[in-house]
């Protein structure tokens, strides 16, 4: 007995549940762990510096799990893009076979590893994108909803209706990310027509996590209001922990008369985010989470959490089965 999706068949994985890509935190020890636990772990190709050192990550995993992982690789606006060819050849090279891509003009890309039959899970923010996905030949679809830590897009549609427009609209597999943490989503998101979920924030408070403790004694003592979404006025919304910077962040975008980007820049560094899971001050820079820190309420190793997860999605759908009986129509 166990889950049979298309996604545990596709992937060769025991649980339909996949840790997403996060920069600063898909290391090696996490990917692994996941990976051996039942799930399927993931690298973030750029947390690497180069591609040369993804490749190092790479074998570092394979070392530590012989059960399947893959590899994210996002691709995001910026005025000296990384040469992501470079780090989906290394990909490639290694042998992996399953990656999740997201972000802007993601075609060359996907291409690039379609080449190799590689399976690819593509993250969308919206039906729109995920229809252009689909197009671009991806095998799943990650449906990110406006719960999400991060990029949350600019529609602000939560995943209840996301994922069910999902089910009548797209004609490719898919998962459902944002705003999971527990066996409970994972049965809904199956009965709402998903193969699987997507947990980020939720492995973040784990114990193999290579983030400070105290980064996960915040997530364990916030509650679903502790995220604010910065950059909507640039078209770049990004939801993060309501943390002191986060704060001044927002000031400076709400109140700047110039609404020059530049003003913001300082606030947001992505430098001072990785000082914080490195030296555990909360308040130092901004950091992303979703609103599923609401429902995390421990700091469990990878293993027990996915048990965990298991337990409750069966015991989940076993409920809900129950509430219905068939009884003979009435003969009046």
């Amino acid at each position: 007995m166990g889950f049979d999706t298309a996604l545990t068949k596709a992937l060769g994985i025991r649980l339909p549940v996949v840790q997403g890509g996060m920069q600063w935190v898909g290391y090696a020890e996490l990917a692994a762990a996941v990976s051996n636990a039942g799930g399927l772990g993931i690298l973030t190709a750029l947390t690497q510096p180069t591609p040369e050192d993804l490749r190092k990550e790479i074998r570092k995993c394979r070392s530590m799990t012989k059960n399947p992982f893959g590899v994210n690789l996002t691709l995001l606006p910026s005025l000296v893009p990384p040469d992501y060819a470079a780090y989906a050849q290394v990909i490639i090279d290694e042998g992996i076979r399953i990656v999740e891509t997201a972000g802007n003009n993601p075609g060359p890309v996907i291409k690039q590893l379609k080449a190799v039959n590689t399976i690819i899970l593509h993250k969308c923010t919206t039906i729109r994108h995920a229809k252009s996905a689909v197009k671009l030949g991806v095998d799943f679809l990650s449906i990110d909803g406006f719960e999400c830590a991060g990029h949350v897009g600019e529609h602000d549609i939560g995943n209840l209706i996301l994922l069910n427009r999902a089910r009548q609209d797209l004609g490719v597999p898919f998962i459902a990310s944002g705003g999971f943490a527990d066996g409970y989503g994972l049965a809904a998101a199956l009965a709402l027509g998903a193969e699987g979920i997507n947990m980020g924030t939720r492995f973040m408070c784990t114990i193999e996590a290579p983030i400070h403790a105290k980064v996960k004694q915040a997530i364990v003592d916030a509650d679903e209001a502790d995220t604010a979404l910065v950059m909507r006025r640039w078209k770049n919304t990004t939801r993060l922990f309501a943390n002191e910077v986060t704060k001044q962040a927002l000031k400076v975008e709400r109140e700047s008369t110039s609404g020059e980007f530049a003003e913001m820049a300082p606030f947001v560094s992505g430098k001072r985010g990785r000082e914080v899971f490195l030296n555990g001050d909360i308040d130092f820079g901004v950091w992303t989470a979703g609103q599923v820190i609401g429902v995390i309420h421990d700091v469990p190793t990878c293993g027990e959490l996915l048990s965990r997860i298991e337990r409750e999605a069966v015991g989940a759908m076993d409920r809900s089965k129950a509430l219905y009986t068939a009884t003979p129509q009435s003969k009046l």
